[in-house]
């Protein structure tokens, strides 16, 4: 092998970047290919990567042609290049060319392949069923004992829901890492109905008998649980663990911005003002954390005024920078300011808008009973197919009793044909909120007729 082309090519993949179009990379792989490289493992595996860019979708197809070759020509029984694929496609292709390997007997693979393939099924939803056969086939092989593929195990039941297989894994774990008790902890605190479970877990780990302390991303996920339960005590007791063992917390912008996050959200908005000036570095999420906070407290206006001053310092405001603003205007009644941010969001910061945002908008104009406007702005911002907004618009035509506009709501909604619950319950409230009950009857009777019963609603208290 010529070692001058060998190095040519490799600092040619180096330097590549994903922005690099695939044609480019092309090219790479012919100088590969003509200079017979194709056998090097360290090359193959950079030109994997490279074609298994996120920017490059369409270029996955490339690389697992790669793979393929390689293997088909070299014989190889290593299954490092297979590992690089899986690590770097997206999750479909991933899994599916896993999957496709799995038959194959001469290839042997090791705890990486398995990890990189349950981590593909944890970035994927509804994968449940295929990481249960991976689980199978790490225990058949007896690669169980590998604490990094126990933990992302772990990581990928939680990504699916499936708590209590994950907490079964970590409970026959003889041996835990902190990111194990952190994997299992995220997931707890990333849902209100298990952040209980989170915190107890937490307990668990304080104990000091599993030899683990908690560290920076441990304090990070509990302050999230903890946000999600509104349990100020508790917040301010892991506070107090955190000043107590992170004495640097005021340059720890992640340890500070959550606890920006669970003192605003447990109802001390001071405190979380007070900790946000305290802090020696800020970045988007910590100015956004902080927008929200405000938002929910009502206060538009110094919302606003924080937005200012994070543009001036320099940071500039993502997605959902302008979701938690606009959100903060549509609370406050702030309608002016609002359509201003929506516009400002658009040409000048050049982030197109998400349902998130034309939702804000809709509220923001239907909270103040502009109810024209709100029904202009969806059909001028071409966004008519999105139900949700038409259903906000359809609860502010409640609000203000316009039985006029939510009837033609309604109609654009279901074209004249009423098959959801919810918007039989929306006519029905219409029409009897300005006391047209023969109307109310006749709806009724639709419903019956279509077999159509009322959702109960469901109301969930946490002791």
């Amino acid at each position: 092998m010529h070692t001058l082309p060998r190095l040519r090519c490799l600092s040619l993949l180096q330097q590549c970047k994903s922005t690099l179009p695939t044609n480019h990379i092309t090219q790479i792989h012919s100088q590969i290919i003509s200079n017979s490289l194709t056998q090097s493992p360290s090359i193959v595996a950079q030109l994997i990567e490279r074609y298994c860019a996120p920017s490059l979708p369409h270029a996955t197809n490339y690389a697992r042609l790669v793979v393929t070759q390689f293997y088909r020509h070299h014989n190889k029984h290593n299954p490092y290049l297979l590992n690089v694929f899986i690590r770097c496609a997206p999750p479909t292709d991933s899994i599916l060319v896993f999957a496709n390997w799995v038959s194959n007997a001469t290839l042997n693979f090791d705890d990486f392949t398995y990890i990189f393939a349950l981590g593909a099924c944890a970035r994927r939803a509804r994968t449940l069923w295929e990481g249960l056969q991976i689980h199978c086939r790490v225990i058949k092989h007896g690669f169980l004992s590998n604490i990094k593929l126990q933990t992302t195990l772990i990581h990928f039941f939680v990504n699916s829901n499936a708590f209590p297989f994950a907490k079964k894994v970590f409970d026959e774990m003889p041996e835990r890492t902190a990111a194990t008790w952190n994997s299992l902890i995220t997931g707890y605190s990333s849902q209100t109905t298990h952040a209980r479970h989170g915190l107890l877990l937490f307990l668990e780990m304080l104990s000091g008998d599993y030899g683990v302390k908690p560290n920076d991303t441990t304090m990070v996920c509990i302050l999230s649980a903890t946000s999600r339960l509104g349990s100020l005590e508790t917040g301010v007791t892991i506070h107090g663990y955190i000043t107590k063992t992170l004495p640097d917390i005021k340059n720890d912008v992640y340890i500070g911005t959550a606890l920006v996050d669970m003192y605003a959200k447990c109802g001390c908005l001071n405190s979380a003002l007070k900790l946000f000036k305290e802090m020696s570095y800020k970045n988007v999420l910590t100015y956004t954390t902080m927008v929200s906070g405000l938002a929910i407290h009502g206060k538009g206006k110094q919302a606003l005024k924080l937005f200012t001053d994070m543009t001036e310092s320099g940071i500039l405001p993502n997605s959902v920078t302008f979701t938690t603003l606009l959100f903060a205007c549509s609370q406050s009644g702030l309608v002016k300011e609002g359509l201003s941010l929506f516009q400002i969001m658009k040409e000048k910061f050049y982030i197109s808008p998400l349902s998130c945002h034309y939702g804000c908008v809709v509220d923001l104009l239907g909270r103040a009973g502009f109810l024209n406007e709100a029904f202009e702005f969806i059909v001028s911002e071409k966004v008519e197919d999105d139900e949700v907004l038409w259903r906000s618009l359809l609860h502010s035509c409640r609000v203000y009793n316009d039985v006029v506009m939510g009837e033609r709501v309604l109609k654009i909604m279901n074209v004249g044909m009423y098959e959801k619950s919810e918007d039989f319950v929306a006519l029905c409230n219409l029409r009897a909120s300005v006391g047209k009950w023969e109307d109310v009857v006749e709806v009724r009777e639709v419903m019956n007729y279509k077999g159509i019963e009322n959702k109960p609603a469901v109301s969930s208290v946490f002791a």
